[in-house]
C-alpha cells in the first residue's frame, strides 16, 4: 500500500516555554491511500491536536515541531505556507464533532457549500454561480439529504444534528480530497443517526477511494471499519496494529484496558470496569512510563524510566513488559 501521509516525531505544545504542556509527544503515523486508521484514546490523549497539526491549525500559543510531516510524498514543513493552506480543505479535509458549532449561524447552507465550493472546485464551479449552485445539490444528494434545493436556503439552527452533520460532510468532500479526518464524528448524535452517519462515511470513502483519519472513543466502531488503529494516552502513541491483531491480541496494558471497559465485555458484571485515575496533566507528568499511575502491571522499572516504541510482531509497542511476551 502505497503511503499517503507520513509523520515522524511529531510535538505538540502548549503553556509556557519554562512549563511546557506536551499534547503530543513523539508521535509517529502513517496512512495509507485508500486506508481506514482509527486514532483512539481517553479525552485528552492528544487525538485531535495530532488532527490539527496534520492541517496546519493549531494556533498560538500551540507549538508544532516535527522532524518529517508528508503527504502524497511532498513535505508539508518545507512548502510555502500559502501551499500549505491550499491542501487544506482540498487535499486534506476534515469534518468535527460539533456540527453545529462548526456551521456559521448567519449564513445559510447554500452560501457555505458555495463558498467552499469556490475555493477548492473546479474551474468552472469558481466562476459561475449556476455551476455552483448545481454542484452544491450534487453534493447535498450525495450525503443522503432529502430536499436538496429546499436546504440550500436553510440557516443551520433550521436542521438537526444529523443534517448539520452530512452538511458538514458535504463540504469537506467538496474538494475531492484524498484524505478525510472523522473527528468524533458522531459524538453529538443519536444512535440511529451515529449508524446512519457512519454508514454514509464508509460509503463515500469506498466510492472516492479516499483514506480515512477516524477519531473516536467508540472501539466498537473501530473494530467494524478500519484497517488499523493507533492507540494515544497522555500525548503518546502507545500501540498501533491491525485490528484484528489489536482487538484479538492487545499488547500494551492501556488498550487491554479501554477494552475490558468495552459494554459487551462487562455482560456478567453489575459495574463496567474502569481505568483509575485520570490522564496526567502539566504538573503531573510521570517521569517513566506515562501510564504507570495507572497500571495494574506497574513495577519499579516502569516508575522510573520511560519505556521507548518498539516491533512486536506485526504491531508496536510502548512497553517494558508486552501483555504478549509476560
Amino acid at each position: 500500500m502505497n503511503e499517503l501521509v507520513v509523520i515522524e516525531d511529531l510535538h505538540v505544545d502548549f503553556g509556557t516555554r519554562a512549563r511546557p504542556l506536551p499534547a503530543v509527544e513523539g508521535l509517529d503515523l502513517s496512512i495509507g491511500e485508500g486506508e481506514i486508521v482509527g486514532l483512539v484514546g481517553e479525552s485528552g490523549s492528544g487525538k485531535s491536536v495530532t488532527a490539527l497539526a496534520l492541517m496546519n491549525l493549531v494556533d498560538f500559543p500551540g507549538r508544532v515541531r516535527v522532524r518529517r510531516m508528508s503527504f502524497a510524498g511532498r513535505d508539508l514543513a518545507r512548502i510555502p505556507d500559502r501551499e500549505r493552506r491550499a491542501l487544506a480543505g482540498r487535499d486534506i479535509a476534515m469534518i468535527f464533532q460539533d456540527p453545529l458549532g462548526s456551521l456559521d449561524p448567519c449564513y445559510t447552507v447554500g452560501y457555505q457549500l458555495g463558498e467552499a465550493i469556490g475555493l477548492h472546485g473546479h474551474a468552472d464551479e469558481r466562476v459561475s454561480a449556476a455551476a455552483r449552485r448545481e454542484r452544491a445539490l450534487a453534493l447535498l444528494r450525495e450525503v443522503e439529504i432529502a430536499d436538496p434545493a429546499a436546504r440550500l436556503s436553510a440557516f443551520p439552527h433550521q436542521l438537526s444534528g444529523g443534517m448539520a452533520q452530512r452538511v458538514m460532510i458535504a463540504i469537506a468532500i467538496a474538494g475531492r480530497p484524498r484524505l478525510l479526518i472523522a473527528d468524533e464524528p458522531t459524538t453529538a448524535l443519536d444512535v440511529t443517526v451515529q449508524a446512519q452517519v457512519l454508514a454514509l462515511l464508509m460509503r463515500l470513502r469506498r466510492e472516492r477511494g479516499m483514506a480515512l483519519l477516524l477519531i473516536t472513543h467508540d472501539l466498537a466502531v473501530v473494530a467494524e471499519t478500519a484497517d488499523r488503529v493507533v492507540v494515544m494516552y497522555a500525548g503518546q502513541v502507545m500501540e498501533t496494529g491491525a485490528v484484528p491483531t489489536i482487538f484479538d491480541a492487545p499488547l500494551h496494558p492501556y488498550t487491554q484496558a479501554l477494552l475490558d471497559a468495552l459494554p459487551e465485555h462487562n455482560l456478567d458484571r453489575a459495574r463496567l470496569r474502569t481505568i483509575a485515575g485520570v490522564v496526567p496533566g502539566a504538573h503531573d507528568r510521570p517521569s517513566g512510563c506515562l501510564l504507570a499511575p495507572r497500571c495494574a502491571f506497574a513495577v519499579d522499572r516502569c516508575v522510573a524510566e520511560r519505556p521507548g516504541i518498539g516491533a512486536f510482531g506485526d504491531a508496536t509497542v510502548r512497553c517494558h513488559f508486552p501483555l504478549g511476551a509476560r
